[in-house]
């Protein structure tokens, strides 16, 4: 199932304690979230990829932004 999804840039802490830009990507269908390092494409993609790993519900849904 096509699942489109939200996406939000935000400023996260890296693991130096740095703030650096972000994105967070919201599944449309349960409210699931991920996060990642970066504001371009390949960052969004990663999101998407790790919200289909990391459903809650257990589905493989094939993740968009928007």
């Amino acid at each position: 199932m096509k699942v489109v999804c939200e996406v939000d840039e935000t400023t996260l802490e890296n693991d130096d304690g740095y703030d650096v830009d972000g994105v967070i990507v919201t599944c449309s269908r349960c409210g699931h979230s991920e996060e990642s390092f970066g504001t371009g494409e390949a960052s969004v993609r990663r999101c998407c990829a790790l919200l289909r790993e990391n459903c809650p519900l257990g589905e493989a849904n094939y993740y968009v932004a928007e």
